[in-house]
């Protein structure tokens, strides 16, 4: 394929995904907050319309940016139309059902998902995406969303009891998908021969992540209008990454693993991620805060481990201390949390104690019934 026409395809892939929506309804739907409450000497449809103009001229700006997000990670197969999926199996759980499947999402190979329906839950129910971890554990992908990990524990119950529609796939090179024995040189050699072919590993993850999501959010049983993300460690990554390039994600919840760039560098972390996490270029144009940035005024919540090397402290405040003045700004101030604990790489107690409450909040309330 030449090069004016893979651009040519680039083009309309942005037009007609999720990174080529304007974010129509952002302006408009918040309001105007004076500091302490006090009632400004300003004509009040004056201070609206200012108001709303700053929102569409912040929507337009990160819509351009996250067409400039898509456009770094490399060669992808917007061209390829999903196939209808294949189940695979079903499987009879505690609370709920859970469907193996097999996804068309890049024509390049299929994906193995599981798909967990609840027995109890609304008739449009709220879709999660639960991504999985790196952790080294190539054999486990997908299953960690029932079997869990040391780390982290299953969040299979967690989604029957709420009710959430929940889907999860193999990332490239994991679970299903790893083709090689020793996982690790199986995950290089993926790495080196996309970048030979002008595609990038982590682009290519993200495009199923995003077919994932939509497949997703068009199933019968999900509220289109009540979709979240949720990852762990390498899941936390392109959780967010997702809610940056997606905006249909109503909420993201990232866990462990939010990470300002220059401060991973200064603290010699580079190391502590695999190969799959370097994307060319990136740094010549976003740091994470600017990624995250694509984010705002949606719900955004992120817990992360003050002890733990792929997250140091410094860099986690740096980024928060970017995105609170956006969401006082453009949103609102409570639907953005960034939290630090006394820990390492590790989903506490309190940890999921807040992320089923923000499940609660922007998830459950207002589903349909």
């Amino acid at each position: 394929m030449s090069d004016q026409k893979q651009l040519s395809n680039r083009r309309e892939f942005l037009q007609r995904s999720g990174a080529g929506l304007a974010l129509s309804g952002i302006a408009g739907t918040h309001r105007v907050r004076f500091a302490g409450g006090e009632e400004a000497a300003v004509d009040a449809k004056q201070t609206a319309a200012r108001a709303g103009k700053g929102e569409e001229v912040f929507a337009a700006k990160q819509d351009e940016r996250r067409k400039e997000l898509w456009s770094l990670l490399g060669d992808l197969p917007t061209l390829d139309m999903p196939g209808p999926p294949k189940v695979v199996s079903s499987e009879k759980h505690e609370g709920y059902t859970l469907e193996r499947l097999l996804l068309d999402l890049n024509g390049v190979e299929p994906v193995p998902a599981l798909l967990l329906i609840p027995d109890k839950r609304p008739e449009r129910a709220p879709g999660l995406l639960y991504i999985h971890w790196h952790g080294g554990m190539y054999d486990l992908g997908k299953e960690q969303l029932w079997k869990g990990v040391e780390a982290q524990p299953a969040y299979a119950p967690v989604c029957a009891e709420k009710g959430l529609v929940t889907l999860a796939i193999d990332s490239w090179c994991f679970g299903e998908r790893k083709h090689e024995k020793n996982g690790r040189t199986g995950e290089e050699d993926a790495f080196k021969l996309m970048l030979w072919n002008g595609r990038v590993l982590f682009g290519m993850m993200m495009f199923d992540e995003f077919r994932a999501f939509d497949y997703l959010a068009h199933r019968p049983e999900v509220d289109p209008e009540r979709l979240g993300v949720l990852g762990m460690s390498m899941g936390s990554t392109k959780a967010w990454w997702l809610a940056a390039l997606e905006p249909r994600v109503r909420v993201c919840m990232d866990v462990c693993c939010l990470t300002d760039y220059e401060e991973l560098i200064k603290a010699n972390g580079l190391s502590g991620h695999g190969i799959y996490y370097y994307v060319p270029s990136l740094l010549k144009h976003f740091q994470t805060a600017e990624i995250n940035e694509l984010i705002v005024p949606r719900a955004h919540l992120s817990v992360n481990g003050r002890l733990d090397k792929l997250t140091p402290p410094s860099g986690v405040e740096k980024i928060r201390d970017y995105l609170m003045p956006l969401y006082r700004k453009y949103g609102k101030e409570a639907d953005c949390r960034i939290e630090l604990y006394e820990c390492a790489h590790v989903e506490l107690p309190e940890m999921r104690k807040l992320i089923l409450e923000w499940i609660d909040r922007y998830l459950l309330q207002g589903a349909r019934t």
